[in-house]
C-alpha cells in the first residue's frame, strides 16, 4: 500500500478533517469524522443528479470502485467482495446458505455486536444451535473459543475487535480450531478495518464483513461482504435481487441464476450516496500504511488509558495493552449524561451500556488525549461540588 501520498503521516492525515480544528472526535467506533473529501463526494453526488438526471453508468462506476478499493484494503480480489447494505445483511446472506441440519452449531461470543449476533439467533427455527463464548472482565480467552468448537460446528463467528470495549479477539485461535474440524469462519471487521491491518489471506477466514462508516470514513448505507473464492454454498442465497444475477442488466424476470463470484450475495440497487462516501474514505486510506496507523492509534490508546487510570477512573477495556484495539472504554454510572456533557464542549464520544467508548483514528493526536482527560476530570469535579 502506498505511503507516499499527502495523508501518509498523522498530521497530514488530520489536515483532511478541518472539523478537528474545533472538535475532538473520539467516536470513530460509531461514525468517522467528516473529511473534506467526504463533503466533496456528497456534493458530487448531488451535482451528478442535477447535471445528468439519472447517470446510472456514472453511479455504478462508484459502486465498482468502492468494491475494488475495499478488496485492496483487505488483501482480497475484486470478485470476492459483494456490496450489501449493512453487516446484518452480510451475515444473513451467509446464514441463509448453510444447511443447519447437517452441522447445526454456530459458535459466537457475548462480545459480538447484535447486528451479527441476532442473525445467528434468528437461524434457530431453521435448526441452528447458537453457542456463546463468554467474556471474563471484558476479554475472551482463546482456549474458551477453541473449546466451544466441535465436529457439529458449521460456523465460527468472531469479531476482530469487540464493539463493546475495543478488546482484540482471539481470531487466530478460533480460525485454527475451525480449520481443524472443518467449520467455516465469519469475521466481523467493522471495528478494525481502516485503522488496523486486515488481511483476509493472513486471517484465513471464509467470510468477512465491514462497512463504509466508522473507521472507513464514509457514511451509513453501504457495507462489504468478503467471500473466499471457491467457498461453496450448501443452499442458494435466500435473499436476492437483480444485482445477484449473472447478467443483471438482462432484466429477465423468469430466470434465477447465481454467479460464482461474491456478487451472488447482492440484492437490489445499492445506496449510491453511500458509494460516493465509501470512495472518499477509502481513497484517503490508500495513502496510509495500516501498520503505521495501528502503531499511532495504539500509542494514543495507551496514553489515554494511563491518564484515566492515574486519575482514578475505572476502565472496561483490557488491562493488557496487547489486547487493546482502537478504543478506551470508560466505566460510568450514566455514560449518556457524560457523553452529552462532553458533546456540549465539542468532544464527540460514543456511549454503550455502562461504558463510554473513546475511540481513536489516525487523525487523532495527543491534544485529543489531553482535551478529553481534562474534560472528564472537570466533569467529576463538577459532580462532587
Amino acid at each position: 500500500m502506498s505511503t507516499t501520498g499527502n495523508a501518509a503521516d498523522p498530521a497530514s492525515f488530520r489536515a483532511h478533517f478541518p472539523m478537528l480544528d474545533d472538535t475532538v472526535h473520539l467516536a470513530s467506533c460509531s461514525q468517522g469524522a467528516l473529511s473534506v473529501e467526504l463533503t466533496a463526494a456528497m456534493d458530487e453526488f448531488v451535482w451528478s443528479m442535477r447535471t445528468y438526471g439519472a447517470p446510472w453508468t456514472r453511479w455504478m462506476a462508484q459502486v465498482d470502485q468502492a468494491r475494488i478499493r475495499f478488496a485492496h484494503l483487505i488483501g482480497a480480489d475484486e470478485d470476492e467482495v459483494a456490496i450489501v447494505s449493512c453487516a446484518s445483511d452480510g451475515a444473513y446472506q451467509v446464514a441463509s446458505t448453510l444447511d443447519w441440519g447437517r452441522r447445526p452449531k454456530v459458535v459466537t461470543t457475548d462480545m459480538e455486536f447484535p447486528s451479527v449476533a441476532h442473525v445467528w439467533l434468528a437461524q434457530q427455527p431453521r435448526g441452528a444451535e447458537v453457542v456463546h463464548v463468554p467474556d471474563h472482565d471484558g476479554v475472551v480467552a482463546a482456549e474458551d473459543y477453541a473449546a466451544a468448537v466441535d465436529e457439529r460446528t458449521a460456523l465460527v463467528s468472531v469479531p476482530l475487535v469487540s464493539y463493546r470495549n475495543g478488546a482484540r479477539m482471539p481470531v487466530a485461535a478460533a480460525v485454527s480450531r475451525a480449520r481443524e474440524l472443518g467449520a467455516r469462519v465469519f469475521v466481523d471487521a467493522y471495528q478494525a478495518a481502516g485503522v488496523l491491518p486486515v488481511d483476509v489471506r493472513e486471517i484465513d477466514c471464509d467470510y468477512l464483513v465491514s462497512g463504509a462508516l466508522k473507521y472507513l470514513l464514509g457514511v451509513p448505507g453501504l457495507a462489504f461482504l468478503y467471500v473466499r473464492r471457491g467457498t461453496a454454498d450448501e443452499l442458494a442465497p435466500q435473499l436476492t435481487g437483480w444485482f445477484g444475477r449473472v447478467a443483471p442488466f438482462s432484466f429477465d424476470p423468469r430466470g434465477l441464476d447465481f454467479p460464482s463470484a461474491a456478487r451472488r450475495f447482492e440484492t437490489g440497487t445499492p445506496s449510491i450516496p453511500a458509494a460516493y462516501g465509501a470512495n472518499a474514505g477509502l481513497r484517503l486510506l490508500e495513502d496510509v500504511d495500516p501498520a503505521v496507523s495501528a502503531a499511532h492509534v495504539h500509542d494514543l490508546v495507551d496514553e489515554l488509558s494511563e491518564r484515566l487510570s492515574a486519575a482514578g477512573e475505572v476502565l472496561g477495556s483490557p488491562a493488557d495493552p496487547a489486547l487493546r484495539g482502537p478504543q478506551v472504554a470508560l466505566v460510568d454510572d450514566d455514560p449518556d449524561a457524560l457523553a452529552g456533557w462532553l458533546g456540549e464542549r465539542r468532544i464527540v464520544t460514543s456511549p454503550r451500556g455502562s461504558l463510554l467508548r473513546l475511540s481513536f483514528h489516525y487523525y487523532n493526536d495527543s491534544s485529543d488525549v489531553d482535551a478529553v482527560a481534562s474534560a472528564i476530570a472537570d466533569y467529576r469535579a463538577e459532580r462532587r461540588t
